[in-house]
């Protein structure tokens, strides 16, 4: 049970005497315990909501942070960054192929599979234009990115940048809209 929904119990326990199992059904008292807990309910999909969109982002930062670790915490170069910025794109290269093995000739594609073509396709787009990573060019903000414990608040502290396919790195804002 959620935060609001318990104390609305609880106040209306301590009102009656400390038992709530008997309310009339359009009492005041069962009102304000189905509002708390449709509040609840709000609250809870909101926040799901929310978790869902920042999810790849964290997933961004995670797969640069284990790639900084694989190197020593050293920090990385425009190539090594490409490089990690290719493996990042091509990670759902083998799950597609196999989905493509398993379909039947002539059938059309899965939803499964059409949803990482659709994935691959706008990360393609985006390294193009510019791939959003957290700066890891220099030893204090690779430092930053290599303690970063997972939480949301540290990663609009984290420094960022989006390096094209052509190898330019420039300066960029936190992806506070999404990404993808």
């Amino acid at each position: 049970m959620a935060g609001s929904l318990n104390k609305t119990r609880k106040q209306i326990a301590k009102k009656r005497g400390g038992e709530v199992n008997a309310l009339h059904e359009k009492s005041r008292d069962s009102l304000r315990l189905h509002k708390a807990g449709v509040r609840d309910q709000r609250l809870e999909k909101l926040a799901a909501a929310r978790s869902k969109k920042e999810q790849p982002i964290a997933d961004r930062v995670a797969h640069f942070q284990q790639g900084l670790d694989r190197r020593d915490n050293q920090p990385l170069d425009v190539g090594a960054i490409q490089e990690l910025i290719h493996n990042f794109i091509h990670q759902y290269d083998e799950e597609l192929g196999e989905l493509k093995k398993a379909r039947r000739p002539g059938r059309p594609a899965s939803a499964r599979e059409d949803l990482l073509r659709i994935k691959v396709t706008a990360l393609e787009t985006e390294y193009r234009n510019g791939f959003a990573i957290p700066d890891v060019m220099s030893e204090e903000n690779a430092k930053l990115v290599a303690d970063w414990e997972g939480s949301w608040s540290k990663l609009a502290a984290l420094p960022w940048i989006k390096v094209t396919s052509s190898g330019q790195a420039r300066k960029a804002d936190f992806p506070s809209k999404g990404i993808n």
